[in-house]
């Protein structure tokens, strides 16, 4: 009998072993088949991830894209390369490919494809590899010029610019009447750099200007690129002689952007060099305000433009052709016309790039309407090394410590000089860990993280938008830098509060399901990530219904009491719909600053990852 029953037993653990064998089997495979489904879209900002990315989603209903608010900086990608965690779709907005060369061997070659064809020659030359491949494709425009006060030129009987000459002329006849004729935020280095090229942006824009900036931005020149001695010589002598002819000093250099808004609305500034959104912002507090072009030395006239972002496609997809069909496909819809639409700001035109979408011009840029039809719409030159050094240069010009001469001389000797060595290891990951969304757990790479700011936050349960992340948990030494990349970039702020398990429930009801003023996720991808809990969540036509919260294996109680502390922007937590009973802290320093203060002694630990989630 003995013998009878220890067989009975055996088999129920047998068959126990076995059973669980077979849920572990199913639960590989069904993560591996999610795995496979899935496109990884990277986004340069969390403004696209608002309204852009449930566009694509809500067009691709067949595809789970998982949308990732990433950096607007390319060592982010360069270091993603070097570490395996590229993923299948790029943006970046702060770009040049002279940047971008080091990953052109991991990035696929669209040269070819319909999307690459309808971008005009003009501006697909800026992107295209001295051996004819391109990788990198932009989206619409956001466009650059003066912003001008009619009102003031009307009022003092002063003609609107048409040339140069006229351009300057009225800067003087502003000063006789003790008004300043432009300025700008010189600040800042992208306001620098932009005013030394768009000055030039016709001879930038020629052969000899397209050749030179071929060979800077050439993945195969293994050696660094100075300045040409042929166009940008010129353009540092027209960027003395505009310091002149403005009346630009040392004063200009600690004007910000608020400063310049001030003057202008006070009727104190007649034109500054910013964004066409600036129209629009003025005509709406009753300023007559137009938008004009930089005017060339040889009577041309140029827009100064940036693209939005610009999109690559990660080469392993080639791999794989039911993949690189769907990664096509998402990138064929996020290039077109409705889906940039979405991108640019309320009251700014549509510039695009592509031949494919149509223009669409408002009022607010009527008068440069021949530039843009010219296609005289210049992409600057934006590597890392031109952000620097041109603040540096031209702020000398400015200062007047530096003439044309020796601000090309500094200017090249800086392209020049060898990068400096690199930064110490502050963060050693030991393991890899996945950011793709599994239905059975969650995300693992989000669960690390939000696990480890639990423990440096000391709360109970933490609850994080599900952009808040910026990818895959590697398996490498982060530096600094790159160890502060992990956190969302753009504000992601934390804000505490104490309460009972019924307030505990509805705060992650209201994160899964959505609040008005909030962010409402809209795929499975961005769904919120938590730790100290597990939730059990409903997938429905209409989006998301938390099913069960649970916490230890145990259903969270209404009388519980429970730390709580919330992840999120600035924006989406001023609107949460908290009452008198809840009330959340929010702490003066962000959440990127305090995960990098956490770690900068080089002794952090990452936390291990939990299944939070199981979506139904």
């Amino acid at each position: 009998m003995k013998k009878k029953k220890w067989n009975r037993v055996l088999a129920a653990l047998l068959a126990m072993v076995t059973a669980v064998s077979l849920l572990s089997a199913c639960g590989s495979k069904s993560a591996e088949k999610e795995d496979a489904e899935t496109i990884t879209v990277y986004l340069w900002s969390t403004n696209l991830y608002e309204k852009y990315a449930p566009y694509i989603q809500e067009q691709l209903p067949d595809i789970n894209v998982e949308f990732v608010v990433g950096n607007n900086d390319l060592d982010f990608y360069k270091f993603l390369k070097e570490n395996g965690g590229l993923p299948d779709i790029i943006t970046c907005c702060r770009f040049s490919l002279h940047d971008a060369s080091p990953m052109k061997d991991s990035l696929m070659d669209l040269s070819t494809t319909n999307e690459a064809g309808a971008v005009y020659d003009t501006y697909l030359s800026n992107f295209m590899n001295e051996d004819g491949s391109v990788n990198w494709l932009p989206v619409c425009a956001d466009a650059h010029g003066f912003v001008v006060n009619k009102d003031l030129f009307e009022k003092y009987d002063i003609p609107l610019p048409a040339d140069y000459e006229s351009f300057v002329s009225a800067c003087q006849a502003f000063e006789q009447v003790g008004i300043r004729g432009f300025t700008a935020d010189y600040y800042y280095d992208y306001t620098c750099m932009e005013t030394l090229q768009g000055l030039s942006a016709s001879e930038l824009s020629s052969v000899e200007g397209r050749k030179w900036r071929t060979a800077y931005s050439d993945p195969d020149n293994t050696k660094r690129e100075g300045l040409d001695s042929t166009v940008w010589p010129k353009a540092f002598e027209r960027m003395e002689q505009f310091i002149q002819d403005t009346g630009l000093s040392q004063d200009d250099l600690d004007m910000n952007y608020d400063d310049i808004v001030e003057m202008y609305q006070s009727g104190k500034l007649a034109m500054y060099f910013g964004s066409s959104a600036g129209v629009k912002m003025f005509q709406d507090q009753g300023i007559n305000t137009t938008f004009l072009p930089f005017f060339q030395e040889n009577g041309e006239k140029w827009i100064m433009t940036t693209p939005y972002f610009q999109m690559a496609l990660n080469r392993d997809l080639t791999k794989d052709e039911t993949r690189r069909k769907k990664a096509m496909k998402v990138l064929n819809t996020m290039l077109s016309a409705d889906a940039q639409n979405r991108i640019v700001y309320d009251g700014q035109d549509l510039l695009s790039y592509s031949q494919d979408v149509d223009l669409k011009l408002t009022e607010y840029l009527k008068d440069v309407k021949p530039v843009i039809e010219e296609n005289h719409m210049y992409i600057r030159i934006a590597s890392n090394d031109f952000f620097s050094v041109s603040r540096d240069v031209v702020s000398k010009m400015i200062s007047g410590e530096y003439d044309a001469g020796q601000a090309y001389e500094s200017f090249n000797t800086q392209l020049l000089e060898e990068e400096s060595a690199s930064e110490d290891i502050v963060l050693d990951s030991q393991k890899s860990y996945s950011n793709r969304f599994h239905s059975s757990g969650g995300n693992t790479a989000y669960s690390v993280m939000a696990n480890t700011l639990r423990g440096i936050y000391g709360t109970d349960v933490l609850i994080a938008t599900g952009n808040s992340f910026t990818g895959n948990v590697l398996k490498a030494g982060y530096t600094e830098k790159m160890a502060g990349d992990m956190i969302m970039p753009n504000g992601l702020s934390a804000y505490s509060s104490k309460m009972s398990g019924a307030e505990l429930k509805e705060t992650v009801k209201n994160f899964v399901e959505g609040y008005e003023g909030g962010f409402t996720p809209f795929n499975r991808g961005s769904l919120p990530v938590v730790s100290g809990i597990s939730v059990e969540v409903k997938e429905t036509d209409d989006g998301y219904t938390l099913s069960k919260v649970t916490k230890d294996g145990k259903k969270v109680q209404d009388e519980d009491t429970f730390t709580v502390t919330c992840l999120a922007t600035p924006k989406h937590m001023e609107a949460y719909p908290a009452d008198e009973n809840i009330v959340f802290e929010g702490g003066d320093t962000t959440v990127k600053d305090t995960w990098t203060g956490h770690i900068s002694d080089g002794d952090a630990i990452l936390a291990e990852p939990e299944d939070y989630m199981t979506l139904r």
